[in-house]
C-alpha cells in the first residue's frame, strides 16, 4: 500500500566497504570487504519492499547503513528529503525518532536482564513521548497492539517464547510511532506457525500505521505474501527489482530465476527442485571485472567476463542489470 507518490527513502549509489581483518592495521592500502557496492533504492510511504538474496550478499549491512548504523563509504541516504549521511547531528536524531529496526535474533535484540515493560518504558522515556506518568499505559498499549498481554510486561525475555520476544521487540520498536521500519530476518528464527503471527501482524500495522518497511529476509514465499515490491541483491549490488507478481512470475536476471526456482513446491506430485546455483558467490574482497555473476550463469559470454558492470535495463517499472533479458526468445540457449 503506497500513500504518497514522493518517495520517504531515497538510497543512491550506497556504498559501504570494511578494511579485511588481520594484518597490519597502519597498513593505507589494506584490502576492503565490498559489502554494498553501489546500491540505490526507493521506499515510498506505506509501502513495503522485500529485499532478498544469497547469505553474504551485503543485505542486513544495508538495512544497517540506511538507518546509520553502519557508516557508509560512498553514496548518500535521504530520509524524507534529507540527507542523513552528509546531514546535520540534528538530522541524525530525527533520523532515529522516526525510524526502527527488528533484528534477526528475538532473545538476544532484548536486554535478558530487564522486563520487557522496562524496554518498552526505556524507549518512551528517552525520547520523552509521553508524560512519565502515561509510560505505564503507553507500554499496556502497544503490548497489546501486538498480540501480548500487558501484565507480561512483568517477564523477562528468558521467560517468553521466541514469537513472544519477537512480539516484543515489536513493540519495542513501534514504540517511537516510527514512519520506517526495517525488519532483519525478523522471522528466520521462529516456527512456522509463528512466522505466520508475526507476518499478519506486519501486515495489519502498515494498513493501520501506514508504516514502511524493508523486509529483509530468505524466505520467498514470505516476501511474495508481504511486500508491494522485490529487489534482489547478489555481491553487494541490487540485480533486479520490481513489483512482487511481476518479478515471481517473470524473472529477468538468471540469478533470480535461480533463486525462484529453488522455492520449495508443497506439491509432492512435483519434481524436487534442481540444484539451483552452481558454485559459491565471488569474494567480495576483490571483485572481477564484468558481471559478478558471471562465473555461475550458463547464458555467460564473453563481454560478461570482460566488459564493465552490466548498466540497469527497464522494461516498464521491471529493473534488472543484465545484457539479456531472460524473457525474450534467445533466454532458453545459453551464450557461447
Amino acid at each position: 500500500m503506497v500513500t504518497k507518490a514522493y518517495p520517504l527513502l531515497e538510497v543512491d549509489e550506497l556504498r559501504v566497504s570494511f578494511p579485511l581483518s588481520g594484518g597490519n592495521p597502519l597498513r593505507w592500502n589494506r584490502p576492503r570487504v565490498q559489502a554494498v557496492n553501489g546500491v540505490s533504492l526507493r521506499i515510498h510511504p506505506g509501502e513495503t519492499l522485500g529485499l532478498v538474496g544469497e547469505s553474504g550478499s551485503g543485505k542486513s549491512t544495508l538495512g544497517r547503513a540506511i538507518l546509520q548504523l553502519e557508516k557508509s563509504t560512498g553514496g548518500s541516504v535521504r530520509f524524507d528529503g534529507r540527507d542523513v549521511t552528509h546531514g546535520l547531528s540534528s538530522d541524525i536524531a530525527r533520523l532515529r525518532r522516526q525510524t526502527a529496526m527488528i533484528f534477526q535474533d528475538p532473545f538476544s535484540s532484548l536486554n535478558p536482564r530487564q522486563t520487557i515493560g522496562a524496554a518498552i518504558a526505556e524507549v518512551l522515556r528517552v525520547h520523552r513521548k509521553v508524560p512519565p506518568a502515561a509510560i505505564a499505559a503507553r507500554v499496556a498499549e502497544l503490548l497489546t497492539l501486538v498480540g501480548l498481554r500487558p501484565a507480561q510486561a512483568d517477564k523477562r525475555p528468558g521467560a517468553l517464547s521466541g514469537g513472544q520476544c519477537q512480539r516484543a521487540g515489536i513493540a519495542r520498536a513501534l514504540a517511537l510511532e516510527p514512519r520506517l521500519m526495517v525488519a532483519d530476518e525478523c522471522v528466520a528464527a521462529l516456527d512456522v506457525s509463528i512466522q505466520g503471527q508475526i507476518i499478519n501482524l506486519l501486515m495489519d500495522l502498515r494498513e493501520r500505521m501506514g508504516l514502511a518497511i524493508l523486509f529483509i529476509a530468505h524466505d520467498l514465499a514470505i516476501v511474495r505474501r508481504l511486500c508491494d515490491r522485490v529487489a534482489v541483491m547478489y555481491l553487494g549490488r541490487i540485480v533486479e527489482e520490481g513489483p512482487v507478481e511481476s518479478v515471481f512470475r517473470l524473472p529477468r536476471h538468471p540469478y533470480t530465476a535461480s533463486l525462484m526456482a529453488a522455492i520449495p513446491q508443497i506439491n509432492p506430485d512435483l519434481p524436487l527442485p534442481a540444484e539451483p546455483l552452481a558454485g559459491e558467490p565471488p569474494s567480495p574482497i576483490a571483485i572481477a571485472p564484468g558481471c559478478a555473476f558471471h562465473p555461475r550463469c550458463r547464458y555467460a559470454r564473453p563481454s560478461c567476463r570482460t566488459g564493465s558492470t552490466p548498466d540497469t535495463r527497464h522494461v516498464a517499472d521491471h529493473a534488472f542489470a543484465c545484457v539479456l533479458d531472460r524473457n525474450t526468445g534467445e533466454a532458453d540457449l545459453p551464450f557461447q
